[in-house]
């Protein structure tokens, strides 16, 4: 009798591939959304003495930046996103502590909340997970969110960005109200303001006087990366 332990023939022996050939697994398995093999994953590569930052960057983050190309181009959908999304999240569970540890840099800070009058948080959890897939630190406050929500959670968190989320008609215009409590505070500049859901779109964006608006999960999280490397552009100019 064969031994019960013993690899079937579809399991890959993560343990048995080279540095590149793990990475380029750990990258399928996020798409495929194999949490228990990810975690593996990325305790070899760190008994391989890689950085934890390295881990992050080279085997999770891009493997759902893959993830995010294909859902933008309708190529996956919500269910295996969030599947992936927890695969990640099972590899960022064993990474979290090292990185804390290290103080390791992450691209930015996101806070993140569905507003006042809307309990729909599909798609606020998607783009959570999303950003903090693509290297974020994500703070995310759930849903029915009010303006003195919002300006508590700056104040504490001190973050990049502020995401906004309604799938409501009737709470869109709840966004423009934040926006106007920022501005009446002299701390509208101090934010990139991201807004998003169903029945939003670039015109009502615009209209509120947000600095961004995603489509999707992986539309916000590629203008949240252009909105960052824009203002540290302009906090570098400023400098010199």
């Amino acid at each position: 009798m064969a031994d019960d332990t013993s690899l079937t023939e579809d399991q890959i022996d993560l343990a048995a591939l080279n540095d590149d050939d793990l990475v380029a697994q750990m990258h399928d398995d996020i798409y495929d959304g194999l949490a228990d093999e990810i975690s593996e994953g990325v305790r070899i590569l760190l008994d391989r003495g890689w950085e934890a930052q390295k881990v992050l960057n080279t085997a999770l983050v891009e493997g759902m930046r893959i993830v995010g190309v294909d859902f933008r181009d309708g190529i996956l959908f919500v269910p295996e996103v969030l599947m992936s999304a927890n695969a990640m999240k099972a590899g960022m569970a064993v990474l979290q502590p090292l990185l804390s540890a290290s103080n390791a840099p992450r691209i930015g800070k996101i806070v993140i909340g569905t507003v006042k009058g809307d309990i729909h948080d599909i798609g606020k959890n998607l783009v959570a997970m999303m950003m903090e897939g693509a290297g974020f630190e994500v703070v995310d406050l759930g849903i029915n969110q009010s303006v003195d929500d919002y300006l508590a959670a700056l104040e504490e968190h001190k973050p990049d960005i502020l995401g906004m989320s309604a799938l409501l008609t009737t709470t869109m215009p709840y966004m423009k109200a934040v926006i106007d409590a920022l501005t009446e505070k002299g701390l509208r500049s101090d934010y990139i303001v991201l807004v998003g859901g169903a029945p939003v779109n670039q015109e009502f964006a615009d209209a509120i006087g947000a600095d961004g608006y995603g489509r999707d999960a992986a539309t916000a999280v590629e203008i949240a990366l252009e909105q960052m490397s824009h203002r540290q552009g302009s906090i570098i100019a400023a400098d010199v």
